[in-house]
């Protein structure tokens, strides 16, 4: 059973950074994407960026030019940048693989980002 593991969380300032990893235990056969989703205090969760394994990727409109996706195969490993970050990004962030071929969705514990001054 593939298990995905966050990490690189924590309390920051509002402006500051962070970079969250999410790496897999093991490769991940006909693996079609990876992403990162987010559930605040009071919010369901939503999709934050997702990365194809074809290179394309998308980013949710609240947080384009802020948070950045970025995938290293060799490392199986997905990473989030996450610069200029707002009380608003306060949330729990999950990292999320699909597969095809069969279809699978694999889930990480999630890592707390918390942005407050």
């Amino acid at each position: 059973q593939v298990q995905l593991v966050e990490s690189g969380g924590g309390s920051v300032q509002p402006g500051g950074s962070l970079r969250l990893s999410c790496a897999a235990s093991e490769t991940i056969n006909n693996l079609f994407s990876m992403a990162w989703y987010r559930q605040g205090p009071a919010t369901q969760r939503e999709l934050v960026a997702i990365i194809f394994t074809g290179g394309a990727r998308t980013t949710a409109e609240s947080v384009k030019g802020r948070l950045t996706i970025s995938m290293d195969n060799a490392k199986r490993t997905v990473y989030l940048q996450m610069n200029s970050l707002k009380p608003e990004d306060t949330a729990v962030y999950y990292c999320n693989a699909d597969t095809v071929s069969p279809g699978r969705n694999y889930w990480g514990q999630g890592t707390q980002v918390t942005v407050s001054s």
